[in-house]
């Protein structure tokens, strides 16, 4: 018999996964094709389905390295990763004319609530991820029973607020001034992000090993799922460097609307982080109310091993609390 699904309040929901009209394909590896929100989306999971359920959200599905999620299942949680449109084996565009909106990506994750028959779920986002993590919070609030906002802030791509700090000066010149690689020489690729991922870093050493290992299987997860046609150069940069958020429409301002986000907040921020600076964290953790901080000292944009024993148990925590309300899944 196989183990009764729960929502992340534990309270039971329906047996069946996903929900009748949802279709489901296996691909090999790493993970599934689900039909959610009218699109395909990849997505894997790892750890027991009767645990609270922990949804990241990143860029890839790789954006969370398999060992942190196995460390997050070993807490006793379900935890589901996913690609993005545009990266890994979810549904693709011309990355550089992509016909969605970020809006679009919010109604993906509750269309995967649905998939998983869960009514909530904790949801965790890095980066852009942290920018749809936000928006579900608000406009769903029903479906998240706690958020963890990761090295983002409060705005969309583009000119910061004049309160807020803008990306460092040292990394945009680096940006600007670094030619582009081949983006279809792995090597080249490979070499390129290492550099790029030096200068996101923090001053704790650069664990150079990792980032190689991340990059590469990245690149070849991109490259086997890539059509022959395709645009290399768009398609890498979308999956290297979340690039479409860049081009993508992404509606209406929502920092004035973050005190109306009623889920447990959980802010986790590098302390030298050049690409989103700490500031904007100090911004998410003062104008959601309740928001908790915490700040990874020595720390870049970037989730490193090192800091894995602090965010692991934080998360594991932050994820802990009592019952949510339940929507039940459609279908």
């Amino acid at each position: 018999m196989s183990t009764p699904l729960r929502n992340s309040d534990d309270t039971r929901v329906p047996e069946q996964l996903p929900t009748p009209d949802i279709e489901v394909r296996p691909v090999a590896p790493g993970g599934r094709i689900f039909r959610a929100n009218g699109v395909d989306l990849c997505a894997e999971t790892f750890g027991d389905p009767a645990d609270p359920a922990i949804l990241l959200v990143g860029n890839s599905m790789l954006s969370w390295e398999d060992q942190f999620c196995e460390r997050l299942a070993a807490g006793s949680r379900f935890v589901i990763r996913y690609d993005l449109r545009n990266t890994g084996r979810s549904v693709g565009y011309d990355p550089d004319a992509s016909p969605y909106t970020l809006r679009d990506l919010v109604a993906d994750v509750v269309g995967l609530l649905d998939v998983f028959g869960l009514g909530s779920a904790h949801l965790v986002g890095f980066g852009p991820g942290g920018w749809i993590g936000q928006l579900v919070a608000l406009d769903h609030p029903d479906r998240v029973a706690s958020l963890t906002l990761i090295s983002t802030r409060p705005t969309a791509p583009g000119p910061n607020d004049p309160d807020l700090p803008e990306h460092s000066d040292e990394l945009m010149a680096h940006f600007m001034g670094v030619p582009e690689p081949d983006w279809s020489d792995r090597t080249a690729v490979i070499d390129h992000m290492i550099e790029a991922g030096r200068q996101m870093a923090g001053s704790r050493p650069f664990d150079e090993a990792a980032v190689r290992d991340a990059v590469g299987r990245v690149f070849d997860r991109t490259a086997d799922a890539m059509p022959g046609t395709a645009n290399h150069r768009s398609i890498h940069r979308s999956n290297q460097l979340a690039s479409s958020f860049a081009v993508i429409d992404h509606g209406d301002r929502w920092r004035e609307r973050l005190g109306e986000i009623g889920a447990p907040t959980l802010v986790i921020h590098g302390a030298e982080d050049p690409f989103f600076p700490h500031g904007n964290a100090l911004a998410l953790a003062d104008e959601i109310p309740g928001a908790r901080l915490l700040t990874l000292e020595r720390t870049g944009y970037e989730l490193p091993r090192a800091v894995w024993d602090l965010v692991v148990p934080a998360i594991l925590r932050h994820t802990s609390g009592g019952p949510r309300p339940t929507h039940p899944p459609t279908g």
